[in-house]
């Protein structure tokens, strides 16, 4: 095997007829492409011999490997950019279209790997349900002392191992709990991604605490879920952009299903282990004289970022990028970062910005407006009339309210209106389109 892959693209043409086909193939003109900079080394080699034998989409299979390496490694090999550390911890949200885009089987595809990697890790270390900041920490939390007749106990052991990847396969739940009053989960997962040195709550009657936590995050959720639930406050608080949002989609059909390569999966395992064992014993990495220029030359692009909310979800470029190059490198066993690790991680930084893009790309910033969008999307050449857009807020909205969101779309240009006099007089028909 060499270091690098000859990446051609992995997606069959999927038949018009057929469910996902030509007519959505066309809607999605847009869809985001990653560039075959991202499938370097060892993920790549990983993406190329596992791809031609599943519907999986190689994003998908990538981007979960990448996590997943990153949060085995544990807290230790690390970048320093001014005085914070950024570790291999990632945070990455797969969105598509439920049961069509194969999140699970990807995720499959990847966790019998690091079954041979690390299996008390894949065993006891992959876990999902997050409901509250509280139930986070537990599931890292530190042993707990108490006092019982003089004399200092051990009441709970706690839990040693502080890595743990979190698999939410029903991401939007969890996005749900963030709108519950007093939720304090937003909060500790954005500490989470940070590596801060403590997790704690200050509930009184229990107090929970976590040292030197190390959490990762990987999200499956449908885009219409995401647009509809991910709202300002998420988005502008900087609990958005510590994701790596990625649209995914099956790649090809294959009616019995895809086999999988034994022989393929013992040589992946073997091969992350060892390179796994090796980043373990590495320390703080720093960048060659080489990645350093290239470094100089793209900070600007990624510090700038884009206007508006969907800069507010890509705003941590510059972050995600290093955390990213990390990983490539550590995949090769060195200890600098080089360039061809910087390209990588650029690739699949440009891939996961154009898929904020492309599932953010018309949020208003008004929730309101973003509902009305939605719905005239849906209604396609149909459009919707006013009474029809008061009855999406059960007629319960105040008319002011829906006046100003359709005003926002409309100065935008996002929708069109047609009035049509009525043939007995009266107050005119209104039409409303998006664009």
């Amino acid at each position: 095997m060499t270091d690098t892959i000859d990446w051609t693209g992995g997606f069959e043409e999927i038949p018009d007829d057929l469910p996902g086909g030509g007519t959505a193939r066309a809607q999605e003109s847009d869809w985001p492409t990653l560039n075959t900079d991202a499938f370097y080394g060892l993920a790549g080699e990983m993406v190329s011999l596992t791809l031609p034998d599943t519907e999986s989409d190689p994003a998908a299979l990538l981007l979960q490997y990448l996590v997943s390496f990153g949060n085995a490694i544990g807290r230790g090999p690390h970048c320093i950019v001014e005085q914070d550390r950024h570790y291999t911890n990632l945070y990455i949200v797969l969105a598509g279209q439920t049961s069509k885009a194969r999140k699970g089987t990807s995720a499959r595809r990847v966790r019998v790997i690091y079954e041979i990697v690390d299996p008390t890790w894949a065993r006891e270390r992959i876990v999902g349900g997050m409901s509250s900041g509280e139930g986070l920490i537990h599931a890292v939390r530190d042993p707990v002392y108490g006092m019982r007749k003089g004399v200092e106990e051990l009441i709970d052991a706690g839990v040693s191992d502080k890595r743990l990847l979190l698999d939410e396969r029903e991401f939007f739940q969890a996005l749900t709990v963030l709108k519950r009053e007093g939720n304090t989960l937003s909060r500790v997962v954005r500490e989470a991604w940070d590596c801060c040195e403590l997790l704690a709550t200050l509930t009184k009657h229990s107090p929970t605490r976590a040292t030197q936590p190390f959490i990762s995050i990987v999200g499956h959720i449908t885009i219409e879920e995401l647009r509809q639930i991910l709202d300002h406050t998420s988005m502008a608080n900087g609990y958005a952009n510590r994701y790596l949002f990625t649209c995914v989609r099956r790649s090809k059909l294959l009616p019995f299903g895809g086999t999988q390569n034994r022989d393929v999966v013992e040589l992946l395992g073997t091969r992350t282990r060892e390179a796994l064992n090796a980043a373990r014993n590495i320390g703080q990495v720093g960048m060659t004289e080489a990645a350093t220029r290239r470094w100089t030359d793209i900070y600007t692009a990624l510090a700038v970022g884009a206007p508006g909310l969907l800069g507010e979800i890509t705003n941590r470029a510059e972050a995600q990028v290093i955390r990213l190059a990390l990983i490539y490198a550590l995949l090769d066993r060195a200890r600098q970062i080089d360039v061809v690790h910087l390209d990588a991680a650029l690739a699949v930084w440009r891939f996961c910005e154009a898929s904020a893009r492309h599932i953010f790309g018309d949020t208003q910033g008004n929730p309101t407006a973003d509902t009305i969008l939605r719905a005239l999307r849906a209604a396609g050449a149909n459009g919707l009339m006013r009474t029809d857009i008061v009855n999406l807020f059960g007629r319960n909205l105040p008319a002011n309210k829906i006046d100003a969101a359709l005003l926002v779309l409309l100065n935008n240009g996002k929708v069109r209106r047609v009035s049509q006099k009525k043939s007995t007089g009266g107050r005119s028909i209104e039409t409303w389109f998006a664009r």
